[in-house]
């Protein structure tokens, strides 16, 4: 009986990933579009997903965000943790526990409820680490004051237009991070009234220096076979795409003055 039922439950998950694919004709009321068009037509197309609680995102993550061996894919640090154990309660260093990062914190839309369990911006990751990064922008450091076992970097920004501080990710996940933004920014384009802002954005709305640079790292690192395998397994959870990743030219198409098709 045990046999039969693990053979059902990893039958239904093979058909949600199978199903999980683009839609035919899903990005069609995007064609021909640039700027502002684009941006409000990808709103539409990604509004209104079902929304995951914020307690399942940790059953989620096993289908979203585990690696080949099965072990949390953890994009702060080498620490590999069973998506069944270790999750956080209290930590004191790195390796102790994981727990669910906001990459877009959550003080900066205050806790509004369809963000905060949105998963393609919420990640499982160390929660040491993730305690580090705090609620910091994103940008680029030169003398970190704290190094995560990854590489992942705390300090004071030095890329051009902001010199707060901030936490870097290691490169790999640059372009994944970058594309969550996009993400995020055109999802909740008009539905942000109680958001706040931050060193990073204003609203749901990023801020130039950072856009500048999230773009950059769009481009060098480019759409990896995680993240697609990651978009189809949340579009499994909440029917809707990161079109960033499925179309990763409709970050200039909308942001970049200079692009030309």
């Amino acid at each position: 009986m045990k046999k039969t039922l693990a053979t059902l439950i990893l039958l239904a998950l093979t058909g949600v990933r199978l199903m999980a694919q683009i839609p035919n004709g899903y990005y069609n009321s995007a064609n021909g579009k640039t700027g502002d068009e684009l941006k409000i037509a990808l709103h539409d197309i990604i509004k209104g997903h079902h929304v995951v609680s914020y307690g399942g995102l940790l059953n989620a993550f096993a289908y979203t965000d585990c690696k080949p061996n099965g072990k949390i894919w953890d994009i702060y640090s080498n620490i590999e943790y069973s998506p069944s154990t270790g999750l956080c309660g209290e930590y004191q260093q790195e390796g102790d526990c994981w727990n669910r990062e906001h990459t877009w914190p959550q003080s900066w839309f205050n806790e509004n409820v369809t963000p905060r369990s949105d998963l393609f911006h919420v990640y499982p990751t160390d929660g040491f680490v993730n305690g580090q990064r705090s609620n910091y922008p994103y940008g680029e450091v030169n003398n970190p004051i704290y190094t995560s076992g990854n590489g992942s970097k705390l300090g004071q920004c030095v890329t051009s237009g902001y010199t707060g501080k901030v936490f870097e990710p290691i490169d790999e996940y640059k372009g994944d991070i970058a594309r969550s933004y996009f993400y995020m920014s055109v999802r909740y384009y008009s539905e942000d009234s109680g958001w706040g802002s931050s060193g990073m954005t204003n609203k749901s709305e990023i801020k130039e220096w950072a856009m500048e640079m999230l773009l950059r790292w769009s481009d060098e690192d480019p759409v990896s076979q995680k993240e697609i395998d990651r978009n189809n397994a949340v579009y499994g959870y909440q029917n809707n795409r990161n079109p960033f990743i499925d179309h990763p030219e409709y970050a200039r198409m909308i942001w970049d003055e200079n692009w030309q098709g």
